[in-house]
This record gives structure tokens, sequence and C-alpha cells, in this order.
């Protein structure tokens, strides 16, 4: 026996290295991309980052220095006992070697020039050996002369008595036979503050204990002053004093012959040579290096590149990496941001730390520090001294003439750069901040690691707004700024990325920009013309026209260095590009270049930018569809509204017209925005347009509506293919109260008046914004909701104000007859209608007066009218009485080209919204209690900001997707589950891997099942309006997180994520696929079928055509035309490569098309074997890929694309069928009967006599009834298992072919 062999020539398709390459390609995810996860709104407050303030708004500069020296040499103080041999090096001048007056001198130049190294732009002065009265003249001269800025005052106290337990320092009297004590209190006064004190004495912590208890004497004082006397001038603060002391209470400085007496001040001042000294003396490995060759290192220490140099550059970064991982945000900003004299010192104080602890003394400080002896970096710090030292034998004997030798540099900058590197690879766990932050900063001084240093920081840069604001607040700042000055090359792309994503996080850089033309740097890389070296140059451009775009926002001075041609031309150029992000970014950036500037805007008209824009109508990205509305949103407003301008502003509007049809939510949203500026800017005659649409509603209610669905419907604008007058409906009050008299002159006739508004581009906006009023996406609709309530509101207090009441009295009335007869006869449907009763009479409304009468708010803020569906009558839709209830109407003589279930009585007890409507997400409905304002503020640029503070650089992930067969061998009637739906199911479907069963009633319930738990997960409303019901569901995204798409007879398909959870169900997307949905006694609403491997729609109904929507795009990318007459009843595809689809139709034909061919001759084969309804049509997914069709009649057939006639072909039910459902994957077929039974049918059989089994769906015991068809039919894809559900029934039944579940 032959294996069987694939159908449709498939198999050798699937084997081509074609088909191969398709399988290999990315698996891509639909609707899930920023603008479906954010509703295209910004983050809310609350989510979004907190901007700290980085910048050093209150930075200090130390102008002035005291350096008292109380030494005295030669006579030691009565309270110190001096050990011998003892520490006799001050300021690193040996105080025994010279005359005592000669070595005072000395050591006094010695601590200038080493305090000149900390900061040279300090102002020193030394008082050597002072007596009291010089002491109190040279500090308030001190402070007289520093004004606000700080003082630093350096004591030396080891010639003198060492500070009082109440805190007093000594100095000498004028013959020096006295040490005389200074109060601290005393010293605050005359020194005030900013100040900055060092204390190099024992016992120094006695002044810092009692320092900050007179500090509050002095403000007590200042305090009860002001109470005195409030118009007392104020007292300087005496709070803001910084102090550095030696040691703590009741210690001694260490006398060890082999370190300075001064030990703190060399560590302050001279940091290098004493860790060099220590870790000589420290070191435990026996040394052949003497302490005078150590002490000699060669090099400078401003010059990087010298050993000394390279030291000193290690040390600081050492020292600020352990201060920013040591100390609080705050306390860091302060002491190592703020003044560059306070930071170097506080560099130097962590040394102190480490060195003076060895020998007993503890140094301390306030503001107080934590312990940073113990910190890792320290190793890293004796390592570097160790490799330099190690290297200093060769060095100088290459000075001295010996053999050549090379200085090796210090790896410690490169392996932290790896650290670095190490740190970005593992995700930045927790967001805690990197140890190697500040080192990084360090590496930017260096041209050798720079650019590594900065692709590095980019990384970083990139995990988010947290990193930003580290690298700001750690000083990044203005290093990247000085950069900009830089020509090279190699730097551009690494640079435009951190200013980008600086930008997005605090655009009040924009004044930094304009400093030394930083911004010309970003000019010159956006033109088109210029090189930058890197592969993804458009990218790289889209940051530059992002960088501009916020210079300019808000900033008149930015706007106006772009305002030269160039900018404007750069971003025109870009519009072409093949990178959306530069399109939109281009857009953007000319929306803030002429944003508020009119020269600009009239410099645009010159270059016909607003032309180009609206060449953008139809891109293919939503996201640059937007962006060019924003831009052109921002077009509008030139102050003087002459002719020229008025006609520009036309001719716009007019171009994005069309987009009220486009399939992003987001582009309909800022279409919206839009409109609300252009009625703003032509309020009065929308004033007569929207008065004219009113007389025109009218005319065409007292007309019973058909006035207007012949001759006259075809004047005025026609914005989507809809005769203007059926928008009337859209206007529609009809759920409103009000009005209870009479109607007047019911018959009257029709207004001969010509309408001034008819044929021009206000009357069209008009109906464009009521139709955008009843989107279905509820953002975009409330947004067109207040610029319609807005206009109609001014439209009652103009002069029309009377005259305008009087026309919505008579709508009203009108509306509610209408309505009121409605409810009598039947409720309004599209595609479920039922023979009319006779004897009543029936106003026929075209497709949007049936399913859009659901929008009621549209003149909700007219006065005098209650608001919403305020009627309690009218929120109820009102089943027709039954001819014999619970009993389903079957012709004798049936029509088989209408849809199966046209005679179907359901006797549901579900009204329309009896669940809750998922909304979209960030939505915030509106308080209808807040009056309408235009123009309507537009997000989209706070929204598209928002991607560059997202990470960028994350790798995508892909899964994969996995199927399975099982043999037809047993039987299917072992029931797996059953449970109540509290609803009539009519349509089920099965997710492919997880345990869900979606369930859609007769109306707009969609229910979530876990058949494997048997529980209801959720339930919601869908949202379709009064009359229609869904008519289709399917699974996207199915091998990852999937979506729910639901499609309604109103033609709007609807996208869910989380729709298992009742709580967390949203909308991701909606709208309306099919604009010129026909309303018939024989449609089908809407049908679709999704492809996954090309992210595409198709959809189909009671139309002439197919239509392909493009999920990335979001947009319909072709009509290809259906080639008959008759509905469209089902859809399928082949899911690989996608160019074969089927449909079948309301005359039993099922027809065959090609993608690849063009629309118009896209159609390949027709079928005409069926004479009746195609119930289904579908191609297995898997399997041998069966093609099977069914019909009303209960006639099945499988076809081959390549065949003229059937494969096979058998009667299922002779009484009619109502249901089909193919097995993705095992050869299985299940018919539904109109008589209550599921036949299941083997594929491969030779013989159609006999089914493989007979099934029925549960029938409650009093709804028992044999002639009640099957309204649910579903297989499991993978499962042998199978879904169904009755007619007059709320229960589910699941059977499997075996009690395994149908693994």
């Amino acid at each position: 026996m032959d294996t069987p062999r694939m159908r449709h020539g498939f198999e050798d398709e699937y084997n081509s290295e074609d088909y191969l390459a398709v399988l290999e390609q990315v698996f891509y995810m639909y609707y899930t991309d920023k603008r479906h996860e954010t509703g295209g709104n910004p983050k809310a407050e609350t989510q979004n980052f907190p901007l700290q303030e980085w910048r050093m708004r209150d930075r200090l500069k130390t102008v002035s220095a005291a350096l008292v020296l109380c030494l005295n040499i030669g006579v030691d103080p009565p309270d110190i006992v001096k050990t011998n041999p003892c520490a006799k090096l001050e300021c690193w001048i040996d105080t025994l070697a010279h005359p005592a007056a000669k070595a005072l001198e000395m050591i006094g130049k010695n601590l200038q020039q080493q305090y000149e190294t900390l900061s040279i732009r300090t102002r020193y002065k030394q008082y050597l050996d002072p007596f009291v009265e010089d002491t109190k003249k040279f500090c308030c001269s001190l402070r007289r002369n520093a004004k606000d800025e700080r003082i630093l005052f350096h004591y030396n106290g080891h010639g003198v008595p060492k500070p009082t337990s109440s805190g007093e320092i000594w100095v000498f009297n004028k013959n020096f036979t006295q040490y005389i004590p200074i109060s601290l209190y005393d010293l605050q006064s005359w020194l005030g503050a900013p100040s900055l004190f060092v204390y190099d004495c024992s016992d120094a912590g006695n002044i810092i204990t009692n320092f900050n208890r007179f500090i509050e004497k002095h403000e007590q004082e200042a305090m009860e002053q002001r109470a005195r006397d409030p118009l007392a001038l104020n007292s300087s603060s005496y709070t803001d004093c910084i102090q550095l002391a030696a040691c703590s209470s009741k210690e001694t400085l260490p006398m060890n012959p082999e370190l300075p007496a001064d030990l703190f001040t060399c560590c302050l001042t001279t940091p290098i040579e004493i860790a060099v000294r220590f870790f000589v003396l420290q070191n435990p490995l026996p040394s052949t290096l003497p302490m005078e060759m150590a002490m000699k290192i060669p090099g400078r220490l401003q010059e990087r590149r010298t050993p000394l140099g390279e030291l000193n550059w290690i040390f600081t970064a050492i020292t600020d990496t352990i201060a920013w991982n040591t100390l609080p945000r705050p306390l860091f900003k302060k002491l190592f941001r703020q003044d560059l004299m306070v930071a170097a010192l506080f560099r130097n104080f962590l040394l102190s730390q480490r060195i003076m602890r060895v020998h007993h003394c503890h140094p301390i400080s306030s503001p107080a520090l934590p312990e940073t002896h113990h910190h890792p970096l320290w190793q890293s710090w004796d390592l570097a001294v160790e490799m330099v030292l190690a290297q200093l034998p060769a060095l100088k004997a290459c000075e001295k003439g010996g053999p050549p030798y090379e200085y090796q540099h210090s790896t410690f900058f490169t392996e932290q750069l790896t650290a670095f590197e190490v740190y970005l690879s593992q995700g930045a766990v927790d967001r805690h901040p990197p140890d190697q932050l500040p080192i990084v900063l360090q590496v930017l001084l260096s041209q050798v690691h720079r650019l590594r240093a900065l692709i590095l920081l980019s990384k970083f840069l990139d995990l988010g707004p947290w990193a930003v604001n580290l690298a700001l607040s750690i000083g990044i700042f203005p290093y990247v700024l000085k950069l900009l000055q830089s020509a090279a090359q190699e730097l551009k792309p690494v640079m435009v990325f951190i200013w980008a994503r600086i930008l997005a996080v605090d655009s009040s850089c924009q004044a930094d920009l304009l400093k030394d033309n930083g911004y010309s740097y970003f000019v010159q890389i956006l033109s088109p013309t210029s090189g930058i070296p890197v592969g993804n140059a458009s990218e790289h451009r889209a940051m530059c026209a992002f960088i501009l775009a916020m210079f300019c926002r808000g900033f008149s001075q930015g706007r106006a260095v772009c305002a030269p041609p160039g900018v404007m031309n750069a971003c025109l150029a870009h519009l072409g590009d093949e990178n959306p992000l530069l399109r939109q970014w281009a857009c953007l950036c000319i929306s803030q270049l002429w944003d508020g500037y009119p020269e600009a805007k009239w410099q645009g008209i010159r270059e016909g930018a607003h032309l180009r824009l609206c060449e953008l109508v139809v891109d293919n990205v939503p996201e640059v569809r937007a962006a060019m509305l924003f831009a052109l949103t921002t077009f509008l407003g030139i102050p003087e509204m002459s002719e020229e301008v008025m006609k520009i502003e036309q001719t716009v509007a007019s171009s994005v017209l069309l987009m009220t049809t486009d399939g992003s939510s987001m582009v309909r949203k800022e279409l919206v925005v839009f409109f609300s500026n252009f009625v703003k800017r032509n309020e009065s005659k929308f004033l007569v347009a929207a008065y004219e649409q009113m007389v025109q509603e009218r005319e065409f209610l007292y007309n019973g509506g058909g006035s207007r669905l012949n001759g006259d419907a075809s004047k005025g604008p026609n914005t989507n293919g809809m005769p203007s007058g059926l928008t009337r409906s859209l206007t529609n009050p009809g759920v409103l109260g009000g009005g209870g008299t009479q109607f007047r002159n019911p018959g009257r006739n029709k207004d001969s008046t010509p309408r001034r508004s008819e044929g021009t581009i206000f009357a069209a906006i008009w109906q464009a914004l009521l139709m955008i009023s009843v989107d279905p996406f509820p953002e975009t609709a409330q947004s067109a909701r207040i610029v319609v309530d807005y206009i109609h509101n001014a439209l009652l207090e103009s002069p029309l104000g009377p005259s305008a009441q009087g026309l919505i009295d008579d709508i009203v009335r009108a509306s509610l007859k209408s309505f009121s007869l409605k409810l009598q006869s039947e409720p309004a449907s599209v595609e479920k209608s039922r023979p009319e009763s006779s004897g009543v009479t029936v106003v026929r409304e075209g497709y949007f007066t049936s399913s859009l009468r659901r929008s009621a708010s549209i003149a909700a803020s007219l006065k005098n009218l209650a608001l919403g569906y305020s009627n309690p009558n009218l929120n109820r839709t009102t089943e027709p009485v039954s001819p014999k209830p619970g009993r389903f109407v079957t012709d004798k003589d049936p029509d088989w080209n209408r849809p199966p279930d046209v005679n179907d009585y359901t006797n549901t007890t579900t009204n329309y919204r009896s669940a809750k409507e998922p909304m979209s997400k960030n939505f915030h409905p509106r308080d209808p209690n807040d009056a309408p304002t235009i123009p309507i503020p537009s997000k989209f640029m706070d929204w598209s900001i928002e991607y560059f503070r997202e990470p960028q650089m994350k790798p995508n992930e892909a899964d994969e997707p996995g199927s399975k067969e099982r043999a037809i061998t047993s039987r299917w009637d072992y029931p797996k589950a059953l449970f109540n739906n509290l609803c009539q199911p009519t349509r089920l479907l099965f997710h492919q891997f997880e345990s869900y069963l979606v369930a859609v009633d007769d109306k707009d319930s969609v229910s979530i099942w876990d058949w494997d738990r048997e529980t209801q997960m959720s339930r919601f409303s869908n949202g379709n309006p009064v009359g229609t019901r869904i008519t289709e569901i399917k699974f996207l995204n199915e091998d990852d997180v999937a979506l729910l798409m639901t499609g309604s007879g109103d033609g709007v398909v609807r996208i869910y994520r989380n729709y298992e959870s009742e709580k967390d169900v949203e909308l991701v997307s909606s709208w309306r696929a099919l604009t010129d949905l026909l309303p018939s006694q024989r449609s089908s609403g809407l049908v679709a079928d999704w492809q996954q491997g090309r992210g595409t729609m198709l959809v189909g109904g009671d139309m002439k055509v197919i239509r392909v929507w493009d999920a990335p795009r979001e947009m319909c990318m072709a009509d290809i035309p259906a080639r008959s007459g008759s509905c469209i009843t089902s859809l399928t595809s082949e899911q690989v490569a996608g160019n074969i689809f089927v449909a079948g139709f309301g005359d039993g034909a099922v027809r065959v098309y090609d993608r690849r061919i063009p629309p118009r001759d896209s159609m390949v084969k027709v079928w005409k074997d069926h004479r009746s309804w195609i119930v289904k049509v579908h191609m297995q997914r898997g399997g041998m890929r069966e093609l099977v069709s069914g019909s009303a009649t209960g006639e099945v057939k499988l076809w081959d694309i390549r065949m003229d006639s059937p494969v096979k072909s058998f009667l299922a039910h002779t009484k009619g069928m109502r249901n089909l459902s193919v097995h993705e994957h095992a050869p299985v077929i299940a018919t539904g009967s109109t008589y209550h039974d599921v036949k299941l049918w083997n594929i491969n059989a030779h013989n159609f006599t006999v089914p493989l089994t007979t099934v029925k769906p549960h029938t409650s015991f009093l709804q028992q009834n044999r002639s009640s068809p099957v309204t649910g039919l579903a297989f499991h894809p993978h499962r042998m298992m199978m879904a169904c559900s009755g007619a007059g029934d709320n229960h589910i039944s699941l059977f499997c072919c075996d009690a395994k579940g149908g693994i």
C-alpha cells in the first residue's frame, strides 16, 4: 500500500530551500510592541523614575586658606613627653637640621606648596607661630575677603598644649612666654561659614566634639536676636563647617622616627609619598629597595603617563570609588563633588584612616565617615605601588646610562574595565550600582582607554534611567560635554548614544549644549552627507534627531540656533530612509523646530516640508505615521491666518483624512489630536458643519431613512466608503431622554436651503470625528467625543443655539420613536436576521445606524439632555415573542444559501454588557462633569522619548513550537468534561498548548475555561454593539504568550492580552477591519484567518473583497477581489509560506487565491460543486494538509488545489449540517447537524457510510429537543479531544477518543 502523500504538492515545496529558509527565520510576535503594551500612553508618574538632582547648584570654592603653624621649634609643650628617638619631619623638613626660624619658614613654604598641588587657585597665607591678637585679626580679614565662599583653616598644634576638654586651641602671646587659649566660640565668630578646618594635633577629637556644641549656641543666640528684633540683619549661619581631625580624644599623635611628625598633614597633602613609605614599612617581605630610592619615583603628579602621575591617577580613582561605594549619595555629593579642595582632602583623608589606625590613631571628621580602611580596593592600590617599585631599579639604572628600559604601565584600569564588563554581562542584578563607575569616570581622562570606557558606559546607560541617574550623580556630565569638542571620528557613535540616553532622562541639558556650540556636533552627524564610522548609521542619526528635538523642545534659543536650513533639510532628507526610527524622529525633530516658531514654519513651507510629511500617511510603520501627524499638528497655528495659510492647512487636513481607517489605534488617537487643533483653529466653520449635520440628521429621521439611501446619499464628502447620509447614526442621541411633545409635521419635506459646509474639508472632518467617536478603541473614541461635545456646546452657546436646540429636540423624539418601533419588532441585527413578523413596520437602517447605535456620548454635553444610557428601558435587548417557546423553527423547504443559523430562536437569558468590558492600558475614563476643552494634548512625544529610556541592547528570544500526531483507532465518545457556560456558546476554540477553551455567546460575552480543572477563568464583554455578535475567534502568538482576537458583526477586530484573567484582561488593539459590511439577510458577519508566519490577517464577510491586514504595519496591505456576488462565509490558508488561501461562499462556491499574483488575478481556482452555504472550509496546519469544505446541506468534500474536482466527497447529514471542524494533525473530521448530533469521520476511510463515532452535546432535562442544532464545535489542535455545544443549552461538552484525556 502506498504511503499517503501530502496534498496540494506541498511535500515538494516543504522540502525546498525556500521553505527551509522560512523555518529558520526568527519566530516573530505580533501586537506585543511598546505601542500595544502601553496603549500608546507614556508611563504614569508613579511608574516613572524620579529624576535625581545631580547638578551642583551650590558649588563652592575654597578661595582663601590660613595655614596656622604653632610649632615653637626647640621648645616642647608641657603636656607632651617625646620619645627618643622621635619623629622630627614637619612637611618633610628636618626641624633639627636648620636653625629654628629658618626651619619654620621652610616648613610654612612646603606646606603651602603641598596644598597648591590640591588647589592652585586658592589664596594661601602662612601664619607661623601666631599670637592671639594676630589670630583674631587675620581670621576676621579672611572672612571679609572670602564673602560667601569657603575658607580653609589648617591648624598644626605640635608646639603648643593639646586642645582642652572644652575644645580650646592654643596660640602664643607676643613674647612667646605664655600659651594663650582661643575659644572655639570665638573662632567660629571670626571665621563664620562655610569653612573647612584641619586639626593636626593630639586630642583633636576634643575640638570636633565641642565645635558642634558651640554652633548650636550660635544658632540659638541668632534665633533669640530675631525674636527680639525681627528687622535685624540676619546673622550668618555657622552650620556649613567641615572638619578633619588627626585623632580622637585622648589619643596622642605617633612619634615613630620613620614617619613624619605631621603624619596626618602628609596624608592629606602628599598622599603618594606617604602611601609609598607606608607600603615599604609595612611590607612583610624582605626587600633590597632602600627607602631613599622608593621616595624618588620618577615623573610628575600631573602627567598620567609617568610612573608618579599614573600612581596619583590610580590613587584618585581608588579613593573616589571607595567613597562612592561606602558613603550615602547626598554626603558623597557634598564632600566629593561640591568643592575641589574638599574633595581632594577627603580622598586623602581615607588614606589617613588606613595609615594612622596602624599607629593607634583614629582620624575623625565632621560630617562623620564610615570606616573604609578594610575596603578590598586598597589591595589593588598595594599592587599598583608594588608594580611601580619593582620597576624602580631598572628605571634608575636606565637614567644613569644603563640598559634601556621602557616603563610598563599599570593594568589597573584595564582590569577594572573588564570587571565593569562582567557586571554588565550579568544584567545589573537588582539594579545594584557597579563598584567601578567612578573608575570609568577617571578612565575617560585617558585617550588610551577612552573609547572602551565610553562603549561600556553606553551599555550601562542602556540599562535605564536609574543607570543614567547614577552616572550623572557620579559626575559624568562635564566629561561627556567636553568630549563634544573632540573631532575624533571613532567617538561619534558612542557619544551620540550616551547623549541620547542622558537627554531622555534629563532634558535640562539644553543650555549646556548651547554653550560652546555643543549641539553642532549632532547637527553635523545628522547631515546625510556626513560620515559616521558605524554599520547602523541610520539608527545613530535617529538618535541625533532625538537629541536635537530635545534640544529645541520648549527652548526658544535652541530653536533659534537650529533655524538655519541645515537641520530641517537633513530631517526632510531622512523621511525616505529605510530605518523607521530615523523617519519617526525626523518627523518629531521637525515638529520641535517649528512648534511655536512661525519663522521655522514658513521655512518649512518654502521647503515643502508639510507636503513631504503628508506623503507618510501610508508609511509602513505606525510610529512613523503617528509622528508625522504630531509634526503636522504642531505645524498648524501660524499667527497670521491669511488665505495662503488657510489653503495650506486645509491641504494638510485633507491629506490626513484617509487615516480615519488606519489600523493602528495610536495613529487614530493622534489623528484626533490633529483634528482637535484644526477644529479649534476653524471653530466657526465647524459650528456650521455641526449645525447642518443636525439638519441632515433630522431630515433622515423624518423621511424614514429612505431619502438619504438612494440618490441623495452620494452627496457630501465620503470619508470611508459610506454614503454620507448613513453617518447620521453617529450623532444619534437616541438613547437620551428629553422631548415630551408630539412630532410636529412628521411628513415635512426636506430643507431646500443649500448647505454651506457640504463638499468642504470641514464637513468631511466633522463626519470623520463623528465616526471616530464610536471607534472600537476606547481612548480614541473618548478623545473624539470630547471634540464633538466641545463643538456641540459651542453651538448651543452661539447665535444658532436656540435653533440648534430645536433640532436636537426633534432628533431625540424621532430617534426615540424609531428606537421604540425597533424594540417592538426585533433587535437591530447585522448578520443574524430572521424573517420579519407580518404587520409590523420596521425602520430599515444602514450599517452605521444599526451597528453604531450604542454611542450615546457624542451629545453627552448637550444642555438639557440626560447623560449616557439614562433610560433604563433602553439598556436591555427585548427579545421577540416566539411562536413556540423552546422550539426551533425549521422550514420544510429551507433556503440553503442563507446563514444556517438564520432560523434559530435564541432563548438566552444574558444581555449585552453583562460582563466587564476590558479597557486599553493606561486608559483613564473622562469625568462626565468636566467641561470638554480642545485642543486635546498629545502624549505621543512623551511616549516616544521613553524609547531611549528603555534597554535597546537586549538579545531577542525565540521559542520552538511543537506538534503532535495520533492515529485514529479509538472511538471518540469518552466524556472528558462538561461545564455550564451560563450563556449560549456559539463558537469554541482550544489553545494549542495551554488547557484553555474559549467560548463566545450569541451576543458579546467571551468566556475562558480551564478544561483540565473544569473551572471558568474569566468572562468579559467584547463591547460589540447591540444587535451584533462575535463571529470569529483566533489565537495570536500561540507559541509564546498568546493574545486572543475577536471579530464581530460590526466589522471590528479586537485583540486582548491576559484574557485568562478577569482582573488583568486588557484591550491591546482594535480597529474596524471591514468598513463596507453590507447589511443583509444573507450576511456572514466578519470572518478571518490569521497567518502567524507572515503576521497577516485575512478578513472577509459580506463584501466584494478579502482584505489583507498586516500586523507589524497595522494597515491594510491589499484588497483582493473575491470575484463573487455572494458573501464570504469561511477563510483558511496554508500556514507555512502563507501564499495560498481559500474562501468559502454563501452560494456554495469555494475559491482558491494565490497572494504571489497581483490582486486582480489572484483567484486561481474556483469549485462550484457545493450548491449551498459553505459552513466551513479548513486546511490542516499539520498532517497531510487536507483541505476540507462542508456545506449547509450536509455535503463534505476534500480537495487538492491542483485538481478541478474533489478528491473525496460524502454526505455527512441528510437534514442539514450546522458545523464542521477538522483536526489539525490527525485525519479526523467532526460534523455537527441541525438535529443535535456530532459525527466523527476518518479522512482516510474508503467508505463514508458509517462514521467513526456519533455523539450528542449535553442538553438539560427541560430543554431536550432532538431538533436543536449543534452551535459550537472545535477540535483541540494536538490532543484527541473535541468540544461541542447545542442550541438552547448553556453547556459545553468535551469528548476524547479514550480515557487518557486525548493525549
